[in-house]
């Protein structure tokens, strides 16, 4: 029986919360983790139109990009429309998971999905982060304890590298102990020297969860006192980051950049801020209400950042440092993101119903 719980795991493997921005609220915001699960509705945001195809259409789960609660809710009554939401999808038990920020900037996520429309080369973070520290660990494991082992410390955090995961090292060789009077141990017997046949098990992992996957280690291996080594490692440049910039494999005009923007996020007209004339071949990239990346573009070098929306001094601030801009709507640049998403969850589980919402509409109008 596949459970929300189960759905939340692989969604923070894909965007690990850890990274959403420090003002952001994600994960699990509503509804029970032990619940099953066979629909999965996913949506930009959760509006009264969105609860209501949810509950019409018996999803048992809701993922949405915007969080449902964002700011502290002080009563939950049906005197609020937010009341009224919520106490809709409680009653009808559906749950909300929300992701934002932390699918925004993840490998895979919705900048990466932008600029692959745009087809940019060389693509990198427009605000890089910085590198997590991270430590190796090294235990030495029985046979009959690798497979065990291996799990516990992978499910904690471990053994991941890039898009990689479940990456470890393993080398056989030969383990002694003596053990006192006063110990109990699982193979051989005390007061001798054993010589047992072990494996070498060694796995990185962030810092932040190196005390996790300690702990996991000790709880799933069999003897009393687990051989261990755990090692700082030193750090290197991050991959990820905020925003994405990029290169179009050929120049363009800003006008007709803006006519394959339209094309490829299948929307109305788009705002542009300078001539459109003008040649562009750097795009910074970054996904709805972005404008705090802008000074990140110009010093990036970029010829156009192209964002979802932005406030009327941030396009007199881009005019004055001769950086275009291209804004489609806040809409049109993430809704490919819950789209992408609901045809991955369905890959995933080919026996669970996923869609994106149909419900889910742009509330502001372009005439």
């Amino acid at each position: 029986m596949l459970t929300i719980a189960d759905v939340v795991r692989h969604l923070e493997s894909i965007a690990p919360l850890r990274r959403a921005a420090e003002w952001d609220n994600v994960g699990l915001l509503l509804g029970s983790s032990t619940a099953k699960v066979e629909r999965i509705l996913t949506c930009l945001t959760v509006t009264p139109e969105v609860a209501a195809e949810a509950v019409q259409w018996r999803a048992n789960l809701i993922v949405s990009h915007h969080p449902i609660l964002f700011r502290p809710v002080k009563q939950l009554t049906d005197a609020t429309s937010e009341g009224r939401l919520l106490l809709e999808l409680i009653r009808a038990d559906v749950a909300v998971f929300s992701a934002h920020t932390a699918f925004d900037d993840c490998a895979g996520g919705i900048n990466d999905q932008l600029a692959q429309k745009l087809d940019l080369s060389d693509v990198r973070p427009l605000r890089p982060w910085s590198s997590e520290p991270k430590c190796k660990l090294v235990v030495f494991v029985p046979d009959q304890d690798l497979v065990r082992v291996s799990d516990a410390i992978f499910a904690a955090g471990a053994g991941i590298i890039g898009q990689y995961s479940q990456c470890s090292f393993r080398l056989t060789g030969t383990g002694t102990f003596f053990g006192s009077d006063a110990a109990n141990p699982t193979v051989g017997e005390k007061g001798r020297r054993e010589e047992v046949s072990e494996w070498r098990l060694e796995a990185v992992c962030p810092q932040s969860l190196a005390a996790n996957v300690v702990a996991a280690m000790r709880k799933a291996h069999s003897y009393e006192e687990p051989a261990y080594d755990l090692y700082p490692l030193a750090a290197e440049a991050s991959s990820l980051g905020n925003g994405r910039m990029g290169r179009l494999k050929e120049p363009a005009t800003l006008q007709s950049l803006a006519g394959k923007v339209r094309a490829a996020l299948a929307c109305g007209p788009v705002q542009l801020i300078g001539e459109a004339g003008r040649t562009v071949h750097q795009v910074a990239v970054a996904c709805g209400a972005a404008a705090s990346f802008l000074d990140d573009a110009i010093r990036s070098k970029a010829d156009v950042f192209f964002t979802g929306e932005a406030r009327f001094h941030d396009y007199l601030r881009a005019q004055a440092s001769g950086i275009a801009m291209i804004l489609p709507g806040h809409y049109a640049t993430e809704r490919l993101g819950v789209e992408q998403l609901a045809i991955q969850l369905a890959r995933q589980w080919p026996g669970v119903e996923a869609r994106a919402s149909q419900r889910d509409a742009d509330p502001v109008r372009w005439i």
